[in-house]
């Protein structure tokens, strides 16, 4: 099932793939999967998640380009995507599932669920309730292998901060952002500068100067990032998210594109002769189908595939390479036909959905940014958003209009024949994708991907969880050690054990522990970052060492 990039669009349905796989129709792909001598070569993980996506927006964004899009080539199986409690999920326990290998409930990062619903997930006790579970990246970092994590939203969103942090709540950008930071992690580019700035933050820290102190070459332009060669990147290219791509040569052309910023990842990372484990995200796709708006969503699902294909080119030279892009879940229920074509569907040509969407230039948030505080260049802004030939009426209308955005997007879904279910998240199951030596297919769990990539890095995700995630008050008092919770600034808890003259000190969202001993105080660093969840502190094994 080679890519046909030159060729119009067939339309090639899930099921047709797997059939042409199954029978043994997979061309030269067949051999270039072929896993090489693991003894010899590193094993390597990209692992890409498209925010939001349903099946109907990337039929719409193929239509639109006019040709198959890379994710065709290795279209494999479909992924289930709900949580623990709610057969749609949010963000945070979708990027839980896929980074850990366990269900979680809504806004909540890298820890377990309190609530159990859903049909088919095992309760859990109520001491592992919120217990934080390693995620693949941690692992990998803890086997010797390069990391990376890449958004164009905040690099502290919910997706990203599910590869890369802990929290009872998605909103903590502070406690994720820091953790971040002391993950260790080699290269971190998108957006989220705020979160990292004494200004951003309710703890006054400058989570900067500590990037810088580091050895992070810190870049904040294309240009700087296409001219870098530390082996330690930090791109921060937004005070938040970074623009959707449609708008970006309009907006902010000093940002890299998600296909740049993630060949510029494999480059870097791929000199570890330990192999790496790369995060991908394209996440606006989410935003523009919250905000029920086909040109963003359009233009961030192709800016996504081009961000595959760079991974599919590296992976297909090395050999020993694991590619998977999938979405975490569905969004807004997008389809092509509405209620204009009830009973024209089977005559209305691609045209009448396409037509009408290449007229737009920016998407409906480019284009309602060049709106004027009067409303007066209000037919000009239309035309951004391609609505051209609007009547007196309309463009009244849409000057008095209370949910401009609503309007705009709902004048444009009926130009277009597109039709919309919801503003949120939708339950439906999602393509997926995936390419190299040992690959998943067929119809998964979104927990079975997890298992799938540490497998193949020769990881365990349990045994990495214990390692990182001890209870730091059980631990330290059957040590004969008293402990309390140091809340004294409010935005930086830290753990503390005492023991005769011996004190102990574990500050959460770090990797330290500093000891004092006989008036000598020695700060070490731990294997993985330090997590407080509310209630109590997980230190990994290393900090226990130290209770003597």
């Amino acid at each position: 099932m080679g890519r046909m990039s030159t060729k119009k669009v067939t339309g090639l349905s899930l099921a047709a793939a797997l059939a042409f796989s199954s029978l043994g129709f997979a061309g030269s792909v067949k051999t270039e999967v072929e896993a090489k001598d693991k003894k010899k070569e590193p094993t390597n993980v990209i692992m890409m998640v498209m925010d939001g996506t349903s099946a109907g927006a990337t039929s719409l964004a193929r239509w639109y380009k006019g040709e198959d899009l890379a994710m065709d080539e290795i279209a494999i199986g479909g992924v289930r995507t709900y949580s623990a409690e709610s057969a749609i999920t949010d963000s945070a326990p979708a990027a839980t599932a896929l980074a850990t290998g366990n269900k979680s409930n809504d806004k909540v990062v890298g820890l377990l669920p309190k609530v159990v619903s859903s049909p088919g997930v095992e309760p859990i006790k109520e001491e592992d309730q919120l217990r934080p579970v390693a995620n693949v990246l941690e692992a990998a970092k803890l086997d010797g292998k390069s990391t990376g994590i890449i958004s164009t939203s905040e690099i502290q969103h919910a997706t990203p901060a599910g590869f890369s942090s802990h929290a009872p709540h998605r909103s903590n950008y502070n406690d994720i952002a820091e953790q971040q930071v002391y993950q260790g992690i080699d290269v971190v580019l998108g957006g989220g500068k705020e979160s990292l700035t004494p200004a951003g933050r309710k703890d006054g820290e400058n989570l900067l100067d500590v990037i810088d102190s580091k050895g992070y070459d810190v870049v904040e332009t294309r240009k700087d990032l296409m001219k870098s060669n530390s082996k330690k990147l930090w791109g921060a290219f937004a005070p938040s998210a970074m623009a959707y791509d449609i708008d970006r040569e309009k907006t902010r052309k000093n940002e890299p594109t998600l296909a740049e910023m993630t060949k510029k990842g494999i480059d870097t990372l791929s000199k570890n002769k330990e192999g790496f484990f790369l995060f991908v995200e394209g996440s606006k796709v989410d935003w523009a189908a919250h905000a029920n708006d086909p040109i963003g969503m359009i233009g961030d699902v192709l800016a996504f595939d081009d961000a595959v294909n760079e991974a599919l080119e590296f992976a297909k030279k090395d050999g020993n390479t694991m590619v998977i892009a999938v979405s975490d879940h569905g969004n807004s229920g997008i389809t092509m036909g509405n209620v204009n074509t009830n009973a024209s569907y089977p005559s209305t040509p691609v045209s009448a959905y396409i037509d009408p969407l290449k007229k737009a230039s920016m998407t409906l948030e480019g284009a309602t940014g060049k709106l004027k505080a009067d409303r007066s260049n209000m037919k000009q802004v239309a035309a951004l958003y391609g609505l051209d030939n609007l009547t007196k009426e309309e463009i009244e209308a849409l000057k008095a209009s209370k949910n401009l955005n609503g309007d705009l997007s709902k004048m444009l879904a009926s130009r277009a024949n597109l039709g919309f279910t919801t503003g949120g998240h939708t339950g439906e199951d999602v393509f997926l994708y995936a390419y190299g030596p040992s690959r998943p297919f067929g119809m998964v769990e979104n927990t079975d991907l997890p298992k799938k990539m540490a497998d193949f890095m020769g990881v365990n995700l349990e045994k990495t969880t214990d390692k990182l995630f001890v209870n730091a008050r059980e631990s330290f008092e059957k040590k004969g050690y008293k402990t309390r919770i140091d809340v004294t600034d409010e935005n930086n808890p830290v753990l503390v054990a005492e023991k005769n003259k011996k004190k102990i000190e574990v500050p959460a969202n770090k990797n330290i522990v500093t000891v004092t001993d006989k008036k000598k105080s020695k700060t070490k660093t731990l294997d993985g970052v330090t997590v407080y969840n509310g209630k109590d502190f997980y230190v990994s094994e290393k900090a226990l060492k130290e209770a003597k």
